[in-house]
């Protein structure tokens, strides 16, 4: 078993980067790895809570939920939550404020870092 780090950047729409780095993280607890999901910058609304999307359309806080429930772990920069004026309970469930002390021992952990 591996241990992966995704290191989101780029916000939750507009771009599909987040959607496919999280399809990815899905894919690979699926096969039994480890996965670790740290967000910064525009990446932090990923973990908003309450997403609402047109029908049809992915929803990234779901996607989120769905690492967390395969026993993923996901940290949010709280820097970058703050400049964005996100609190704490505003984060989905199961997510918490991150640190760049976590995301240095997360990197450590890690044997494979894939950055989108």
């Amino acid at each position: 078993m591996a241990n992966y780090l995704f290191i989101l950047n780029d916000a939750p729409y507009g771009t599909e980067r987040s959607y496919n780095a999280l399809r990815l993280a899905r894919k690979l607890l699926e096969s039994q790895e480890a996965v670790r999901v740290f967000l910064m910058g525009d990446a932090a609304a990923c973990a908003a809570a309450g997403q609402k999307v047109p029908q049809g359309y992915y929803n990234i806080g779901d996607m989120l939920g769905a690492v967390l429930r395969r026993q993923g772990e996901v940290s949010v920069c709280g820097t970058c939550m703050d400049a964005r004026g996100m609190a704490d309970d505003r984060l989905v469930a199961g997510a918490g404020r991150g640190t760049m002390d976590i995301l240095t021992e997360w990197t450590e952990w890690a044997d494979k870092v894939l950055v989108f």
